[in-house]
């Protein structure tokens, strides 16, 4: 191994936690660990003393727990990658969605019952490795020195919302995705502007011949695209939404509850059975692929546990297909930021059915892996920072035509 590795500093009350953590991330010859803490009040402490790369922070701590803790360290570490190590509960998931707003980067769960300690060191290592890889930095800078982490040209254009008019913050908030700007009296190197986006595939026919539904996927950083993207849809929309995100059981469903009292459609987790019609929003459950088929007449739901594609399940692929099977190429996929290249096969199967694609821009999003492999690969008809998607989702379905008002939420609620 040359060049320096990545710095990581471990922080979680647990003993047995703090051991195992650093036996794994001890093991791989990029990584190393640099420190670590059993509560937050001690982490703050530690950050300037070890300079980490990327931290690793548990959620329920006593004296300090995670939230405290990374509200307290944005204060100061804007750019700092912190990766959540949250338990598989309701309420760690909730905090979990909470620290995601408050601009963690992304999460691992703790894994529960899986019948080993050889086990659980396998799900950590396979699930935590390369989110550390993937946010790590080394250098030699330290990483508020740093003028950007995941995102082109250096990162310095203000936070989502200073980049956005208008950006709504509800339970989710709005992530500062590019983690502010450096401190006073430290120095930022120059970096240089990436290379121009991919260009976009030319309209098809399908724009001529309208859609039917529209498919998202999203990993990394998508609670908070989601959170921006979905609000923004009006209640007349007129198709449904069907969405895989990357979480684990129990996340995906608090996801659909909190964007639900933010949006004017109905946001609910995906359940075999469950009819599809114009203006709900499905989220695929944790752990189940989400896919659509014809029944009775209609379109109906159903969930299978058959083996993961890309690694994931639910994925987008399997997603995009059915939908493909059902709608044809009447149909519209939407690719946000996310690791990994899952949607892509999917996309491609759906653009040569003369379906239409978008997708999120490398500045807007945390990784640049899921939108980035569908524009790579000339699939997407347009390429937009996350601000301007539900404006372009809405004009390509024909819905928001102003033939009435979009309700809020809380109207919505009312009238159920």
């Amino acid at each position: 191994m040359t060049g320096p590795r990545t710095r990581v500093l471990i922080v979680d009350d647990a003993v047995v936690v703090r051991r195992m953590l650093t036996d794994i991330i001890g093991a791989d010859p990029e990584l190393e660990v640099a420190g670590a803490a059993s509560n937050g009040k001690l982490a703050l402490a530690r950050i300037p003393q070890v300079n980490p790369d990327v931290v690793i922070l548990d959620i329920e701590m006593p004296e300090m727990d995670g939230l405290t803790t990374l509200a307290e360290l944005r204060k100061t570490w804007k750019k700092l990658p912190v990766i959540m190590f949250s338990t598989l509960t309701e309420r760690a998931a909730a905090a979990t969605l909470d620290a995601l707003a408050l601009g963690a980067n992304d999460y691992v769960t703790k894994p529960a019952n899986v019948g080993s300690v050889t086990l659980a060191m396998q799900r950590i290592r396979e699930e935590l490795i390369p989110k550390i890889k993937q946010f790590g930095d080394p250098g030699g800078l330290s990483p508020w020195q740093r003028p950007s982490l995941l995102k082109p040209g250096g990162g310095n254009g203000g936070s989502l919302a200073q980049r956005t008019p208008g950006l709504r913050t509800g339970t989710l908030g709005s992530l500062t995705l590019d983690r502010g700007v450096a401190p006073a009296n430290t120095a930022a190197p120059t970096v240089a502007r990436p290379a121009a986006q991919p260009a976009a595939r030319p309209a098809v026919a399908a724009q001529a011949t309208g859609v039917d539904a529209v498919g998202i996927v999203s990993s990394t950083g998508g609670p908070n695209a989601l959170a921006e993207l979905i609000p923004a849809l009006p209640a007349d929309l007129g198709v449904p939404v069907l969405i895989v995100q990357h979480m684990p059981p129990l996340f995906t469903n608090l996801l659909a509850k909190r964007l639900d009292g933010q949006s004017a459609l109905t946001v609910r987790e995906g359940a075999p059975g469950e009819p599809v019609r114009p203006g709900d929003v499905w989220i695929a459950p944790g752990g189940f692929h989400l896919v659509t088929k014809r029944e009775d007449g209609g379109v109906r739901l159903d969930t299978n546990t058959e083996p993961p594609e890309n690694s994931c399940r639910p994925a987008g692929d399997v997603l995009l297909r059915s939908m493909v099977e059902t709608w044809g190429g009447r149909l519209l996929a939407v690719a946000l930021t996310g690791m990994g290249g899952d949607g892509t096969r999917g996309c491609d199967l759906l653009r040569s059915k003369g379906g239409q694609v978008l997708a999120q821009d490398e500045a807007t999003s945390v990784v640049w892996g899921i939108p980035g492999g569908v524009a790579r690969a000339g699939l997407a008809d347009r390429v937009l920072p996350i601000g301007q998607l539900a404006a372009e989702i809405t004009r390509r379905v024909g819905g928001g035509r102003g033939s009435r008002p979009a309700q809020t939420a809380a109207a919505r609620h009312q009238d159920r």
